[in-house]
Formats: structure tokens, C-alpha cells, sequence
């Protein structure tokens, strides 16, 4: 084996939906995207954690269209190559996602070292976590499955449990068992005999071992894989799985199609910074608190306040007298609640879902993201909406049309060239120009910074479903 067959290959999970950090995570953009510890968003930071090219070769990441381009752009923010993003054309846990990108890394090393990752996660590289990583390495090198083991630190009951055998060579033990979420009395148990970790979800393995393992315990996951990948698309920088050969797997977990039932599973003890900020109480913890156990970022004030996170995106909040409370503002929604009681914050999102005047606000936020930019939305009446624009320099919109609505656009910032059916315009600052209902047109910056507008929008429909795209760069015509 050369010195690169023996670098590792990080694939990263990016496909996730999660509702409980509403009302800032949501399906259009979800917490992996989001900046909750810092100034780089959680799957920024899980991209930093794998720069050492001693150790690491450039991500793979797996995740859907709908995110296709947050992704490339987020890694481009940040400065990291991405050797592939694939594209799941449905949700099928993951197990299929898993086995998806395995065959996508064996096709250069058969025997290729795997390191799964979630994309949402905290994790602190420090001496333990390079002693565990150091440990799955030489296990997975011994022909086992290896899965990072948290060692647990207080009697949690949002996560799974594993319960580890006997030692092996390498330093990591045999797994004699995977516990489900406990109840608070048998996490006590479970933490007080010393003999189990909680499960991360994190795994490092050669790629041909758990693709043997996936063949015989999900031989369902392993064709469906395999044929995903063997009639996939190339797409841009994207790679779209076969959407026939994908939705044939069954909608399971990895733990539950393969880990469970190999005799290969290795448990690495890894006694490492870990939080996979599954929600709210999670982030406080996770963050910097002040002198008062608070956790406070935006434009907040709080007094006589104790042991409490409050965010605002916006809005100024002030909290007066109140401990052990969740206050999360948004442009569109806050959210205030205990914090000892978050892991109920998605049941509320359920009772959201259910109503059709509040399931807007668990799917998309007043600021969406584009591959050229985004929008927020500012105003909408029954007649009218108003939307603040901003485009990236060198990025150009769609060739489009619409057959429901006229548009205003007025500079604020920047210089856009318009195109309005066959004329082209160069329109600066504080100057403005009207789109006909009907009429083709589109916008591009060709300047050196942000371009911002502002959108009038007039007419009787304003979904996004009535722009008609004729031309566009990013594949979306």
C-alpha cells in the first residue's frame, strides 16, 4: 500500500433536515449550513477539521439538490476542494447514502479508508480526538467496521447508546450492543458501569470491508446503491445518483442494516469535545457563556436573567427576570420556551406543519439562498410583494420570465446590467427600471462588489413556480 492508498477519504453527511433548532433551522436551510458556535457555519468547520493532507484526502460530500449549491459555495468560502458532491434524488437515511459514496471511493482504491462524518456536529481536534481518529485508522486497517464511541460525561437521553466488549489490538473493543435512547434512569445505569459510550454516528472503514458487510446484512441498500451510482449523472460539479436505482433502497439507518448485525463493529472510546447540537440546551452548552450561564449573540439585553440561550437575527430582544429560557428571534417567527424542556421543539414544528398559515415557517426562511446571491423578503400584500435582491460580483441570474407579475428593480448598491428582451442596460445606483409581465429579462453583476436591489413586485401571483427559466447557467432551465 502506497502513501496515498493510506490516506483517509472523509465522507460527510449534508442531507439533513433537522427541525429542532427552529425557527432558525428549517428545510430550506437547515443547522449544518448555519453559524451557532461561531463565524463559520457547522459544516465549515467539519470541511476545517479535515485539511491535513498527511491525513485526509479532499471530502466527499452526499447530499440533495435542494443544497447542492450551498454547499459548493460554503466550501468555496472557506478555501476547500471537494473531490465530489453527490446528489440523493430522495431521502433514504443512511445506510444507501453510506454505501452510495463507498462505491464512489472504491472506484480509485478498492480497499479505500472511509471516515463518515455528520456535517452538523461539533468536535474539538485536540490530543484525544487524534488518538481516537489514530485508533479507527489501525482498526479499520485490521478488516473491522470502527464507530466512534463518545465517552459520556452526564446521563443524556437524546442519544444512543453502545455498549462496548472486549479489547482489541488496536486499542478500540468489540461492540456487544447498541442501546436506544433511555430514559434518564438507565442512562444513570449505562454510565455508572463504565461500559458504554454514546454513539456519534461518526464511523472510519475500508470501503471493500463495509461493502461485503452492506451486501450481506442489506443486500436491498447494497443494489440499490450500486445501481445508483453506476447510472449516475454528471451535472456541473454535481454528481445526480440514478433516481430509479436510489429509491429501490429501503429507508433505514446504517446502524440498523448493518452495524447491528456484523460481527466486524469496533467501538473507538473516544473521551473527545463532542456535541452533535441536537438542540437549543445542546448550543448553550456548546457556547460561550457569560458570568450568568447565558448564552447571548445579536441584539440582546438581558437582566435578571440566568442560565439561558437568546438569539436574535433582528429584532431587539430583551428578557427581564426569566431563568432557564430558549428566546430565538427570527425575521419571521420567535420562538421562547424552556430551556431544560428543548427536546420538545420539534413537536411544536409538528403542530406547525399542520397548519397551512404556519407551514411556511418550518420550510423556508425570510432569506433564501441562490447560486448567484439570495433574497429577502421585506413585504408582501394581497397585491404586491417587496423583496431586497443582492448578487454576487460575476454571478448572473436566469434568462427569464414571468406570467403573473410585472417587476420594479431600484439599485441601492453596486452596478447591474439588465437585459429586457433584446435591449441591455447598464442601471447604477439610485436609478430603476420596469419588467413588463411577459417579457424576458435578466439581471447580472458585473462588478467588483455586492450588487443590492430592491424588487417591487406587482401583480396576482408571486410563487416561485412562475419564473420561467429559458436560459441558466447553474442547470436549473
Amino acid at each position: 500500500m502506497n502513501d496515498e492508498d493510506n490516506l483517509i477519504l472523509p465522507v460527510i453527511l449534508a442531507g439533513g433536515k433537522g427541525s429542532r433548532l427552529w425557527p432558525m433551522s428549517r428545510t430550506a436551510r437547515p443547522k449544518q449550513f448555519l453559524s451557532l458556535t461561531g463565524d463559520l457555519t457547522l459544516f465549515q468547520q467539519t470541511l476545517k477539521r479535515l485539511q491535513d493532507p498527511a491525513t485526509y484526502k479532499a471530502p466527499i460530500i452526499i447530499t440533495n439538490s435542494e443544497y447542492r449549491f450551498i454547499v459548493a459555495e460554503q466550501a468555496l468560502e472557506c478555501g476547500i476542494e471537494l473531490d465530489a458532491i453527490l446528489l440523493e434524488p430522495v431521502a433514504r437515511n443512511t445506510a444507501a447514502a453510506i454505501a452510495a459514496a463507498s462505491f464512489v471511493a472504491s472506484s480509485d482504491n478498492p480497499s479505500q479508508l472511509v471516515h463518515v462524518l455528520a456535517s452538523d456536529h461539533v468536535v474539538e481536534v485536540d490530543d484525544a480526538y487524534l488518538e481516537a481518529l489514530s485508533i479507527a485508522k489501525a482498526t479499520a486497517l485490521s478488516g473491522r467496521l470502527a464507530t466512534f464511541g463518545i465517552t459520556p460525561h452526564e446521563p443524556a437521553t437524546g442519544f444512543g447508546y453502545i455498549e462496548a466488549g472486549e479489547r482489541e489490538e488496536s486499542g478500540a473493543n468489540t461492540v456487544s450492543r447498541f442501546v436506544e435512547k433511555p430514559d434518564t434512569e438507565r442512562a444513570a445505569e449505562m454510565i455508572a458501569s463504565g461500559n458504554y459510550y454514546w454513539n456519534s454516528g461518526m464511523f472510519l472503514f475500508a470501503s471493500d470491508v463495509f461493502l461485503s458487510e452492506c451486501e450481506a446484512y442489506a443486500p436491498e441498500v447494497y443494489a440499490a446503491a450500486k445501481t445508483s451510482v453506476e447510472k449516475a449523472t454528471k451535472d456541473l460539479d454535481f454528481i445526480r445518483l440514478d433516481p430509479d436505482g436510489f429509491s429501490a433502497s429501503p429507508n433505514i439507518s446504517v446502524d440498523y442494516a448493518i452495524f447491528e448485525k456484523t460481527s466486524l463493529a469496533s467501538v473507538v472510546p473516544s473521551p473527545i469535545i463532542w456535541s452533535d447540537l441536537g438542540a437549543w440546551d445542546a448550543v448553550w452548552k456548546a457556547g460561550g457563556r457569560d458570568e450568568d450561564d447565558n448564552l447571548k449573540r445579536g441584539s440582546v439585553t438581558l437582566r435578571n436573567t440566568t442560565g439561558s440561550i437568546v438569539i436574535s437575527e433582528k429584532l431587539h430582544v430583551v428578557v427581564n427576570g426569566l431563568d432557564d429560557v430558549t428566546v430565538i428571534a427570527t425575521q419571521d417567527a420567535v420562538y421562547v420556551g424552556r430551556l431544560s424542556d428543548a427536546q420538545s421543539v420539534g413537536s411544536i414544528v409538528d403542530i406547525l406543519k399542520e397548519n397551512p398559515d404556519t407551514v411556511a415557517l418550518t420550510e423556508d426562511h425570510r432569506t433564501s439562498y441562490r447560486p448567484w446571491g439570495g433574497y429577502s423578503s421585506m413585504e408582501i400584500g394581497e397585491r404586491f410583494q417587496v423583496k431586497r435582491l443582492f448578487v454576487k460580483p460575476g454571478k448572473r441570474l436566469s434568462l427569464q420570465k414571468h406570467h403573473h407579475r410585472s417587476e420594479h428593480w431600484i439599485v441601492v448598491a453596486g452596478t447591474a446590467e439588465v437585459q429586457i428582451g433584446e435591449k441591455t442596460m447598464i442601471i447604477s445606483e439610485n436609478e430603476s427600471v420596469y419588467i413588463p409581465v411577459g417579457e424576458l429579462h435578466r439581471l447580472y453583476n458585473p462588478g467588483k462588489i455586492l450588487l443590492e436591489l430592491i424588487e417591487v413586485q406587482t401583480g396576482s401571483y408571486f410563487g416561485e413556480d412562475d419564473i420561467i427559466r429559458v436560459e441558466d447557467e447553474f442547470g436549473r432551465s
